[in-house]
């Protein structure tokens, strides 16, 4: 049997360029009202058997807003980014710019003092490679969109370098077939028509 699992982006925290790396706030008013438009969409996704989601604020007040009731999974938390969690890119890259760079050049950096980039895609796929196939074929999992890029770059079996050129948007969908090892992308309709495939 195949699994379906397909990954939400949560809901915005901040405006995108007040981005942070491990940001723990909660959806601001503008993500609370963009779940709300996407719920029409996204709600008929709850009819998944397992529904997850990271343990960020934002992406649990996502799920609960379109219903989902999503069990959260400590292995889809964000890149530990170690003394760098809370800052944004540009922050970062004023106090540190050689070691923002090392790190963007290099999957396997952590000058941080946190989780490499090639760590954090390995801990996000050995989750998706152990799902258990007997709980039911239909996954939905509500993730911050690093975590989505990460299950991507994983999945695909790109190389870590793509992980910087995948864009997740909130409230985006994106679903992959398969099983341990062996992953499809799969562009679908609709969530609604989903429910009754």
């Amino acid at each position: 049997m195949l699994l379906r699992v397909t990954f939400v982006a949560a809901a915005r925290s901040s405006p995108l360029l007040a981005e942070r790396f491990e940001d723990d706030r909660p959806l601001d008013q503008a993500g609370w009202v963009e779940v709300q438009r996407a719920a029409h969409d996204l709600v008929p996704l709850s009819v998944a058997e397992l529904r997850y989601c990271s343990p960020t604020p934002r992406s649990r007040s996502t799920g609960e807003g379109l219903g989902y009731s999503p069990l959260v999974q400590l292995a889809l938390r964000d890149c530990d980014m170690g003394r760098w969690r809370g800052l944004t890119l540009g922050e970062a890259m004023a106090r540190e710019p050689a070691a923002v760079d090392a790190w963007l050049a290099d999957p396997r950096s952590t000058p941080h003092g946190g989780e490499s980039l090639l760590d954090f895609i390995s801990r996000v796929g050995n989750w998706l490679d152990t799902r258990p196939i007997e709980d039911g074929d239909r996954i939905v999992a509500v993730a911050e969109p690093s975590v989505i890029r990460a299950a991507l770059v994983y999945a695909l079996k790109a190389p870590p370098a793509t992980y910087w050129n995948i864009d997740v948007r909130p409230l985006s969908t994106i679903t992959v077939t398969g099983h341990a090892g062996r992953w499809n992308l799969r562009f679908e309709g609709p969530p609604t028509q989903l429910s009754q495939t």
